[in-house]
């Protein structure tokens, strides 16, 4: 099915509003993957999360803080009882090129060290090449080793693939992995979340629902900055995957500064 995006984003004007805003706000994975990233600048990134409804009365926290693996005890002890979770990326995060005994030993130890959800990245490689089982069997592996309590999330760097076969295809290979989320980017590409992208990835969670029975996820992450850009990822998916999808158990934003973005738009 094509789809108009000119019409698409006529119709999202219809969701630029504070309500809105709110669902998109508690639904941020607040990240910060930064090669300058240290325990002290990490501890105060996830202090602020941490004191966001306080900070801001009447507005939904962030879903999750996102961090390196290395940093996850200090964003643990950083939240104390906050019931924000905590995302590691793992696995070889942005690239993946490395020894699978690595990928998994990374994903297990961030899950010991105390994430809740982890974030790795398929090959996309193996993708390109056509060698789907190969890319399958790596994420059915981490899938196996972060274990069935922790929600995985695998990013399919939809900029890189290029074309909508390969989007959908990456999408199909790791949500029959086990995969709670599929995600559109790690952010460190010249391309990262498109509508295009999304609306190609959502068909294919539909599709896979259809089939199986099992709702999953979907994370828009890299260069979602404004409300007015939230508000268009939320039509999308309210229009191929319906209501039910718009909740932080299956919707998620990767993003920075969106969250300064919509605190300013609803005060």
């Amino acid at each position: 099915m094509e789809t108009n995006y000119k019409e698409l984003a006529a119709r999202a004007v219809r969701n630029e509003t504070p309500e809105v805003w709110r669902k998109c706000l508690s639904c941020i994975d607040l990240t910060s993957l930064s090669s300058a990233d240290s325990d002290k600048s990490i501890a105060e990134f996830v202090g602020r999360a941490a004191r966001f409804t306080l900070d801001h009365p009447g507005l939904p926290a962030p879903a999750s803080v996102c961090v390196y693996p290395v940093f996850v005890d200090v964003a643990g002890l950083a939240l104390g009882s906050s019931p924000i979770a905590i995302t590691s990326v793992a696995g070889g995060f942005p690239s993946s090129q490395t020894f699978i005994e690595v990928k998994m030993l990374e994903a297990a130890m961030a899950v010991e060290s105390g994430a809740d959800e982890i974030d790795v990245v398929i090959s996309i490689g193996e993708m390109i090449d056509g060698e789907y089982d190969k890319a399958a069997s790596t994420l059915a592996l981490l899938r196996e080793e972060v274990g069935e309590g922790t929600v995985l999330k695998v990013i399919i760097e939809s900029g890189a693939l290029k074309t909508p076969e390969l989007i959908r295809d990456a999408s199909m290979v790791a949500m029959e992995a086990g995969a709670d989320f599929v995600k559109t980017s790690t952010g460190k590409t010249e391309i990262s979340a498109t509508p295009e992208a999304v609306a190609v990835m959502c068909r294919a969670i539909k599709d896979f629902y259809e089939k199986t029975g099992r709702r999953v996820g979907i994370k828009v992450a890299g260069g979602v900055r404004t409300p007015a850009e939230a508000s268009l990822y939320y039509t999308i998916i309210e229009e191929i995957l319906g209501e039910e999808w718009l909740t932080p158990k299956l919707f998620r934003i990767g993003a920075s500064g969106l969250l300064d973005n919509l605190v300013g738009a609803l005060e």
